[in-house]
């Protein structure tokens, strides 16, 4: 399903991805950890063309995002992203900012968008928050209805970029229960970069540990949380764990 190969990014000459090779099969759930500034959320960022490559190439469902006429939009509607800051439209009620894209880029009617928005609301819990505006959500509900706004489009891939970093404590599990949820019962390909070491170890099939711009350890959970192999990533997890 995602395929990349010797993927470099750079801001001038900071080299934030460095070679990265990294492939996620058809409903795998793949979580990406490490330390703060190790190049995790840029590459979830690569993954869905919001940055430029500088090398190597990023293939999503036959997709080259390295080729210069892809057209990025189309694209983008095979790939869902859940910030972590939600980045929802403020001005929009729930049911608008869901129904949003549908109506604007997949030309559904406003009935099966609306419908289709319903079903998603009863997926994460908030069905009568349809007409409320995203001031009066609390940042669990936020997320949640985020979550539901990249389900509207139908995508084959859904990223999540620290999904749960801006929320209380109180409030992350709730959204992590939607993403399990997700994970269990929708067959979803999902990769998620999070400090939620837990969900890492109970919902992902494999777990990628990343440090300076490098992947340098991945296996299953077991694998990287029980018997880390790299001194790197013992060092990390003996700080988090």
């Amino acid at each position: 399903m995602i395929k990349v190969s010797k993927l470099v990014k750079a801001y001038g000459d900071n080299v934030v991805l460095n070679g990265i090779d990294f492939h996620v099969a058809e409903n795998e759930v793949v979580s990406l950890i490490g330390p703060s500034g190790s190049g995790k959320s840029t590459l979830l960022r690569c993954l869905n063309g919001l940055e430029e490559l500088n090398g190597g190439h990023v293939v999503i469902d036959g997709d080259d995002l390295a080729n210069k006429d892809l057209d990025i939009n189309k694209f983008r509607e095979h790939v869902g992203m859940v910030f972590q800051s939600f980045n929802l439209f403020p001005h929009l009620t729930v049911m608008e900012n869901i129904t949003l894209a549908p109506l604007t880029l997949k030309k559904a009617n406003k009935a099966e968008a609306q419908a289709t928005a319903f079903e998603l609301l009863d997926k994460v819990g908030l069905r009568d928050k349809a007409d409320a505006y995203p001031k009066s959500l609390s940042g669990g509900q936020k997320q949640r209805i985020a979550i539901a706004r990249a389900l509207a489009m139908n995508p084959d891939i859904l990223l999540f970029d620290e999904p749960t970093s801006a929320l209380d404590p109180e409030m992350v599990g709730e959204v992590l229960q939607v993403m399990q949820d997700l994970a269990n019962s929708h067959g979803m390909t999902m990769v998620v970069v999070t400090h939620e070491m837990g969900f890492a170890r109970e919902v992902c099939d494999r777990v990628v540990f990343m440090a300076d711009g490098k992947i340098v350890e991945q296996g299953k959970p077991c694998e990287i949380f029980d018997n880390p192999q790299n001194e790197r990533t013992q060092d990390f997890l003996s700080k988090v764990l």
